[in-house]
């Protein structure tokens, strides 16, 4: 389970880092070209009529400004990846004082081409601090917009991912829950058939003894082999269930009538592995072990509105006498593998037939 828990965490990480990966260069891109395209329109183009007006060298500094620009923003992109894991006011923090320092020298770099390229000075020629300070306003608003966009981005995709993670331990934690659960109803059913066989070798019934020995074998291995999640479809829990009542009949003999009747839409419903045998088991205990002429046992299954509606019906004492006595694991257990698999959105009704045994109705939510 650790395996597979540290292998799903790596994809999630991965897929994460591919689609986050995939946004940035694509709001980089397209910020930046639209950064260019407003600095063309507001400054550039009022000017394409004058008759000195230089539109190479013009062209030339804004291509200039807009790649450092972007390398800028790049670089402040990589710093708040690396700090996005910390607190949140100390990723704050960072992030807007990162954010200054690179409007300041965002803002050098500019007018440095400026100088350079359109007015062929130093490019420290001539600086005054109105000029300084009237650029640095717009370079400063640049990084702090770009680093609102990207914390907001990488931010939110760190919420999201630990979402994810937070509800694959949850699915881990109740799968886990299933498991053990499931585990519990073996050790108690193979008691019961163990000391069935005991019985009946103790009787001298040795054929029998021999015939429900190997049908036990085949409930295991069938059990492994084809059933061996916590949970399965209803079909397969049939065809399990099928198995171990091969075993009772062994034991009771025509005491035991079973009527099966399922709704061919509701196979395809999950369930948790080995829900029936539990009731079906209880309804054998007391219903037909306890009486000489045996009785009936009607599993009915169907599909009604969204949800699966199950029905374990006998003919034997009734519901009062079952109470009394207690059902033992197999209720209890049931219940609780329902609760952590369907979150409490399931039902479970207890009452008496009209042949005067006992009915268990149980409905959970249709999940193909």
């Amino acid at each position: 389970m650790g395996n597979k828990q540290s292998e799903s965490t790596l994809e999630l990480g991965s897929q994460s880092f591919s689609k986050q990966s995939h946004q940035f260069w694509t709001l980089q891109i397209a910020g930046w070209l639209g950064y260019s395209i407003i600095v063309f329109l507001a400054i550039i183009r009022p000017q394409l009529d004058h008759t000195d007006f230089d539109f190479t060298r013009q062209f030339l500094n804004l291509v200039l400004e807009t790649l450092s620009g972007f390398l800028l923003s790049y670089f402040q992109w990589l710093l708040i990846r690396k700090i996005v894991h910390l607190p949140l006011n100390q990723t704050l923090f960072y992030s807007f004082i990162s954010a200054s320092a690179f409007g300041l020298i965002f803002n050098v770099m500019k007018l440095s081409f400026y100088k350079v390229i359109v007015y062929q000075q130093e490019w420290n020629e001539a600086w005054n601090m109105l000029e300084f300070g009237g650029w640095l306003l717009f370079s400063l608003t640049t990084m702090f917009v770009w680093t609102s966009i990207f914390f907001i981005m990488l931010y939110n995709t760190k919420l999201q991912k630990e979402h994810e993670m937070l509800l694959r331990a949850q699915t881990l934690a109740k799968e886990a829950q299933l498991e053990m659960l499931r585990y519990q109803l073996n050790p108690h059913f193979m008691f019961n058939t163990m000391n069935a066989i005991s019985t009946l070798i103790y009787k001298n019934e040795n054929d029998k003894a021999n015939e429900m020995l190997d049908k036990l074998c085949d409930f295991f291995r069938y059990s492994l082999d084809k059933n061996d999640k916590s949970k399965t479809t209803l079909k397969k829990e049939l065809e399990l269930l099928d198995l171990y009542l091969s075993i009772e009949k062994v034991r009771f003999g025509d005491r035991l009538h079973v009527e099966i009747d399922i709704d061919t839409h509701a196979l395809s419903c999950r369930v948790p592995s080995m829900l029936l045998q539990p009731l079906v088991e209880n309804a054998i205990k007391y219903a037909i072990e306890l009486r000489k002429e045996g009785g009936s046992i009607i599993i009915q299954a169907q599909k009604v509105h969204d949800r699966l509606v199950l029905k374990v019906i006998d003919d034997g004492q009734g519901l009062n006498k079952k109470l009394n006595e207690g059902f033992g694991i197999g209720m209890s257990n049931t219940k609780a593998r329902l609760d952590a698999m369907f979150n409490g959105d399931f039902d479970v009704d207890l009452a008496n037939s009209e042949n005067g045994g006992a009915t268990v109705l149980i409905s959970i939510p249709f999940e193909k």
